[in-house]
């Protein structure tokens, strides 16, 4: 999954091999809990769905609404705001930033079968009350979302979710579900203070499906020239194809020797931060 509201971007990744092309709209309260991190923090809109589903053929088009709210004055409520990103043409709507079953009901009830919808896993609140949030029905897909996640238990590193366990216990619950899921972000096969090829290959162990390309895999507010970014997208989404047909052919002593080397990676990361 690739964030971008911008048209050719979004058709370069597709060509890529990209799977979804991700919108995100959420922002209300984003800016207070992130303050001092150094995250993506969009304000895509409406209109950059409805633009994103005129050029999109064979990815599917993913949106992040923002968090369950009533109206105000800066903004609609989470009925009109998702009445609205179905409108426009989205295949996914994922629910970020949820404490309780109630807003997961509410959320279900809105999208109403409309749009497939996805949950994202970032409160010490949800995961409290995880039993009970996967037994609502209408959930089609699961993800964890490591930087507020992280935050919450006090990490100074997100991946530090994954040395300590945190990912795999709750990814256990997921199981039990059967729903599709994934985690975190990734960046380029050799980028990333944890390496991309250490995260996909964790990422094989733990049956995850998903991943979002995090800003750091290609970066267009850097890197303006479109054969630059072309480039990226093809020679990089190649690598992680690659990586992965690698990945269905190996045995358990593979996986367990990344994890472990997944574990002392991130201790080093932590010394050094």
């Amino acid at each position: 999954m690739y964030i971008t509201n911008d048209p050719d971007v979004a058709k370069i990744a597709q060509q890529a091999g990209v799977d979804r092309i991700f919108v995100d709209m959420e922002y209300i309260g984003k800016d207070l809990r992130q303050k001092n991190m150094d995250t993506v923090q969009n304000r895509h809109s409406l209109d950059d769905i409805r633009i994103l589903r005129s050029v999109l053929e064979q990815s599917e088009l993913l949106v992040r609404c923002n968090p369950i709210h009533k109206a105000s004055e800066e903004y609609s409520s989470s009925a009109e705001e998702i009445d609205g990103i179905i409108e426009n043409g989205a295949d996914i709507i994922m629910l970020p930033y949820f404490k309780t079953p109630q807003e997961v009901e509410i959320f279900v009830e809105l999208v109403a079968n409309r749009a497939k919808t996805m949950l994202l896993f970032e409160t010490l609140e949800a995961i409290e009350c995880i039993d009970d949030i996967l037994q609502i029905d209408g959930i089609d897909e699961l993800y964890i979302g490591l930087n507020d996640l992280s935050l919450g238990y006090g990490k100074k590193f997100m991946f530090e979710l994954l040395s300590d366990g945190t990912v795999e216990q709750i990814i256990e619950k997921f199981k039990i579900k059967n729903l599709p899921y994934g985690f975190g972000g990734l960046a380029c096969i050799d980028g990333g203070l944890l390496p991309g090829s250490n995260v996909v290959i964790e990422h094989y162990r733990l049956g995850s499906s998903r991943v979002i390309l995090s800003r750091s895999f290609c970066d267009t507010k850097k890197v303006n020239d479109r054969n630059k970014i072309r480039q990226t997208f093809f020679t990089q989404i190649q690598r992680i194809r690659e990586l992965e047909a690698f990945c269905r052919e190996q045995n358990n002593d593979f996986f367990n020797e990344n994890k472990l080397e997944i574990i002392e990676k991130i201790k080093h990361i932590k010394e050094n931060l």
